[in-house]
C-alpha cells in the first residue's frame, strides 16, 4: 500500500478499536459517535467517512469477509467446487483462529454486545442478506449447475445454524477446546449435507 492508503487504513483501525473498546465497556446503545470520535482523536466527520453507520465501526470485518468469500470462489484450483472452496476456507480459518471464524475464547465478550443490541442484531441480519446476495452472484459466475439464490442461501443458512450453535455452547461457559472438534465436525456435515442437495 502507498503511505496514504497506510494512514487510511491505520485510521480506520484506530477508530475500530477505540469504538469497541467503548462498546465492551458501556455497551453499544450507550455509547455515541461523538464519544469514539474523542477516543480515536478524530472528527465525527471522519468516523462516519469511515463507516456509514456506527454499528459498522463494530462490525467492521464484514468488508474483509466479503473480499475473503470472493478470493476464494474466484482464485479456486481448477476442479474444486465453489462448495469445496467455502467449506476449505472456513475450517482454515477454524484451524487458524482466523478472526472471522469466531472460535476463541474471548469471542463470548463480541457476542454479548451483539445480543444486548437490538440494533447491532438487527444489522447482523442485514449483514447476512449482503453476504447472501454476494455468493448468489459468485455462484452465479462460477458455471455451476446450481440456482444461484438458493445455493446461496443454503450456504449462509448452513454457516448461521453451526456458527450459531457453537457460540451458544461458549456463551454458556464453554471454552474454545471444548467446543473446537465438534464444530469443525458440525461444519463437515453441514457441507456434506448441502453437496448431496446439490448433486
Amino acid at each position: 500500500m502507498s503511505l496514504r492508503e497506510r494512514k487510511k487504513a491505520e485510521t480506520r483501525q484506530r477508530i475500530s478499536d477505540q469504538g469497541s473498546l467503548l462498546f465492551y465497556e458501556r455497551g453499544f446503545d450507550n455509547v455515541t459517535i461523538s464519544e469514539i470520535a474523542e477516543a480515536a482523536d478524530v472528527s465525527k466527520v471522519t468516523v462516519f467517512n469511515y463507516f456509514p453507520r456506527k454499528e459498522d465501526i463494530f462490525l467492521d470485518r464484514v468488508p474483509e469477509l466479503i473480499d475473503i468469500l470472493t478470493g476464494t470462489i474466484r482464485e479456486r484450483p481448477a476442479g474444486e467446487t465453489v462448495l469445496g472452496a467455502l467449506r476449505r476456507m472456513l475450517l482454515g480459518h477454524v484451524a487458524t483462529g482466523h478472526p472471522l471464524a469466531g472460535i476463541e475464547d474471548h469471542y463470548r465478550y463480541f457476542w454479548r454486545v451483539v445480543l444486548d443490541s437490538p440494533a447491532l442484531r438487527a444489522r447482523a441480519r442485514e449483514v447476512a442478506d449482503e453476504v447472501e446476495a454476494v455468493l448468489a452472484a459468485l455462484f452465479s459466475e462460477s458455471g455451476e449447475d446450481h440456482d444461484p439464490r438458493l445455493a446461496a442461501a443454503f450456504v449462509v443458512a448452513a454457516f448461521r445454524s453451526t456458527y450459531q450453535a457453537t457460540a451458544a455452547r461458549m456463551l454458556a461457559g464453554e471454552s474454545a477446546a471444548d467446543v473446537h472438534d465438534d464444530h469443525v465436525a458440525a461444519v463437515n456435515r453441514a457441507f456434506d449435507a448441502l453437496e448431496r442437495a446439490f448433486l
